[in-house]
């Protein structure tokens, strides 16, 4: 007799190595306080354990990796999972900036760059744009590789094997909640927060994270490609935390509101969750 239970022994086994393998940088980025130590190599350490989780999964699983959705599939999807991203953060920073949570521009940062790009002859205005462009197609190489190794386990791997029992709607959420939570160490004992209280950092971080995650998930399912969530990722965390952030002053209370523990980009986040969500029924495994 065959059973009709889904079966969840896989993603178990994934995120029990991932847990295990994280608690080795949890430990080095803990024991320094700083995102930033050992060169970043900490850091880059822990976005790679969820991919190293899923390849070793498959291993013990008999699987292969081409299951983990390698294949490209159609550029629009890539293109889109490029623009996503920047579009929410630019809404969420111009509601921001509009509303004087935070101000538009932080000169000394922007002086900054003058100087490292050689462009201290030119309007501030010029070297913004020159910024965001330079960054926004260079800087997406540095920002993939770090962000594929998470990709490769939250998308490659958990997603479609969550979608397969419980559908995209669980699926999205249950993968976002714990896409937060393995984030927490490092929020609650490191550098990786705005300075805010504890419960108001996890709260607007969570919140946000889940709300992305049916953006991820979405885009995952219908692609069939891993490359979405690679490029989704890169570029949420290249124009928030290398452009948005940045170039944004602070106007007394502005980290309330900025960046993925304020209150803003939760909230815009939700909204594009709920669009995407609305979209699901066009959605089916690809293999």
């Amino acid at each position: 007799m065959t059973s009709n239970k889904p079966a969840f022994k896989p993603a178990l086994i994934f995120l029990a190595l991932v847990f295990a393998l994280s608690t080795i940088f949890y430990s080095l980025i803990i024991h320094t306080g700083k995102l930033g130590s050992g060169f970043g190599m900490y850091v880059t350490g822990l976005m790679w354990c969820p991919g190293i989780a899923a390849l070793l999964t498959c291993r013990i699983l008999n699987r292969k990796i081409s299951t983990l959705g390698w294949r490209w599939g159609k550029t629009g999807y890539q293109l889109q999972s490029y623009l996503v991203p920047a579009l929410y953060a630019l809404i969420a920073y111009l509601v921001i900036w509009i509303a004087g949570w935070g101000g538009f521009y932080n000169k000394e940062f922007i002086s900054q760059v003058a100087g490292s790009f050689g462009l201290k002859s030119l309007p501030d205005g010029i070297v913004i744009i020159c910024y965001t462009i330079l960054m926004g197609i260079f800087g997406m190489a540095a920002s993939i590789a770090t962000a594929l190794g998470e990709e490769i386990g939250w998308r490659g791997f958990l997603v479609p094997e969550l979608f397969k029992s419980l559908g995209y709607t669980k699926t999205s959420f249950i993968t976002g909640l714990v896409w937060s939570l393995w984030h927490y160490p490092i929020l609650l004992f490191a550098d990786y927060n705005s300075g805010t209280p504890a419960w108001y950092g996890l709260t607007c971080f969570t919140i946000m994270v889940i709300s992305i995650s049916f953006i991820f998930s979405w885009f995952r399912i219908k692609s069939g490609s891993l490359w979405t969530g690679a490029i989704l990722h890169a570029s949420h965390n290249l124009f928030i935390q290398s452009i948005f952030t940045p170039i944004t002053s602070d106007t007394g209370n502005t980290k309330y509101y900025i960046d993925e523990f304020g209150a803003v980009l939760p909230i815009v986040a939700l909204c594009f969750a709920v669009y995407f969500w609305s979209k699901r029924s066009s959605l089916s495994l690809q293999s």
